[in-house]
């Protein structure tokens, strides 16, 4: 195919310089964007009269049909064309004629790709958003289901205090949550449109920007036309947050994969999404968490090629920028589809309430409830730390626990126990009694849930 731009040039670049620069084997994936914008623009220059008006009827319904082509699965896309761009307009005018010529009026391919590249990343961020929320609702009815579900709370990977299954849970709902802000924060920087910026300098022509911005759904239009065609944060940001989301993936993935080992046994993964091994035939391994766990680094690594490709670009657009687009994409299509396979996973697993108590009796759990409980009877804290500090050195030397204790021994070592210390240290007492906002009791718990959901009626009605 003959370039588009080839007038200056008296000889064809070489074999190696196309197969090296040819963007159409990943930007392809644009070319809905890219007709779609077309469309916009062709119909704006109509209206401004900067191409007669038949002309640009002709535009819009040649690109209309490839559209629809494209739809079916009907439009043939030549792979030896430099870019999308060029393969679309090449089409275009093989098949309405000289009026296809008119359709680059206005524009270069620098503001053409970054408004596909916009149209493409609000879907994506919006598409994402509500993989999230599906999570999301998931997460929630799991919790709702365990408020009362007590299980150990760890630090340093060591039991420290009792909670719930539904606390725990709800930790990750946070996180998700903050995601899902984050892809919002991404769609918001992607929604400004930036047509009309030509190369780096604007263009002589009277395009209305803020007609094909309408036409295509912008929130705005972008106010200098050097960062219109340079500008890539937006998809940093999407690759930020991508990056963070699947980060909150993987230290869950971490979690499961610990409870579904025979040494915590207090969750089982359904068949679905576990795999066998082709030597052992007792294993059963926990693959979808593990690649997870694995792919989040894959997805680091695109926010890091992304940083580092744009970090020593001057003013304005320069080659370096079709990076920008693989390591965007494989980012998305990690998501896409790390995320309904979570779901699905987390919806078929079951946990094991009583292994989870029992689990949380053990480890001295209720270390901090039996000194809380000496200062709610006058003693110093740092005082009453040690003596439970103490108490618990005595139980891991006779291989008992704090409850095993007779009051005679507590009171060795302080005069201030009485017999209501058993029901203190108890684990449903100690979670009970932890029921600030934001705290593992049930009616804090509930009342987070609560919130939660709110929250997530109000984010399905506003996601794009």
């Amino acid at each position: 195919m003959a370039k588009l731009w080839a007038g200056r040039f008296e000889k064809p670049t070489s074999a190696l310089l196309d197969d090296y620069q040819s963007s159409i084997l990943f930007d392809q994936r644009l070319i809905r964007c890219d007709l779609l914008g077309s469309i916009a623009h062709a119909t704006m220059l109509g209206e401004q009269g900067i191409i007669p008006m038949g002309d640009s009827q002709a535009i819009v319904q040649g690109l209309t049909a490839m559209l629809s082509d494209y739809d079916t699965g009907a439009l043939a896309i030549d792979l030896t064309a430099e870019d999308v761009h060029m393969f679309a307009e090449a089409e275009l005018t093989a098949r309405i004629g000289e009026a296809g010529k008119r359709l680059h009026t206005g524009r270069s391919r620098n503001d053409q790709i970054a408004l596909d590249v916009r149209l493409y990343a609000k879907e994506a961020c919006a598409h994402v958003q509500a993989l999230l929320l599906a999570l999301l609702e998931v997460l929630l009815s799991l919790a709702k289901a365990h408020t009362h579900t007590i299980m150990p709370g760890y630090t340093h990977l060591q039991k420290a205090q009792p909670v719930t299954l539904a606390f725990h849970l709800m930790a990750y709902v946070q996180m998700l949550m903050r995601d899902v802000t984050r892809f919002g924060h991404a769609y918001t920087e992607a929604d400004v449109m930036p047509l009309g910026s030509g190369a780096l300098a604007g263009t002589t022509y009277p395009l209305n920007r803020e007609r094909v911005a309408e036409l295509l759904g912008f929130a705005a239009v972008t106010d200098n036309a050097m960062d219109g065609v340079s500008d890539r944060d937006f998809l940093i940001t999407f690759l930020a947050a991508a990056a963070t989301c699947m980060m909150h993936l993987s230290r869950l993935s971490e979690e499961l994969i610990l409870w579904s080992t025979n040494e915590f046994g207090t969750l089982t993964l359904d068949d679905a999404f576990a795999t066998g091994s082709s030597i052992m035939p007792q294993k059963k391994n926990p693959d979808a968490c593990e690649l997870t766990r694995g792919k989040t680094g894959r997805v680091y690594g695109d926010l890091m090629a992304l940083l580092t490709v744009m970090k020593g670009i001057p003013l304005a657009y320069n080659k370096d920028m079709q990076e920008d687009k693989e390591a965007f994409f494989d980012a998305y299509d990690t998501l896409t589809k790390c995320l309904p396979t979570f779901t699905e996973m987390m919806r078929t697993a079951v946990f094991h309430p009583e292994g989870m108590a029992q689990s949380a009796a053990m480890g001295f759990t209720n270390a901090t409830d039996l000194a809380d409980y000496l200062v709610g009877k006058g003693i110093p804290f740092r005082d009453a730390h040690h003596v439970s500090g103490a108490l618990v050195g005595k139980c891991v030397r006779e291989k008992r626990d704090l409850g095993d204790l007779s009051l005679a021994e507590l009171r060795e070592q302080c005069a201030a126990f009485d017999a209501d210390v058993y029901e203190a240290i108890s684990l449903k007492a100690c979670v009970e009694r932890r029921s600030l906002r934001g705290g593992p009791a049930p009616l804090a718990v509930e009342d987070s849930i609560r919130r939660a959901e709110s929250w997530l009626a109000q984010q399905r009605s506003q996601v794009k």
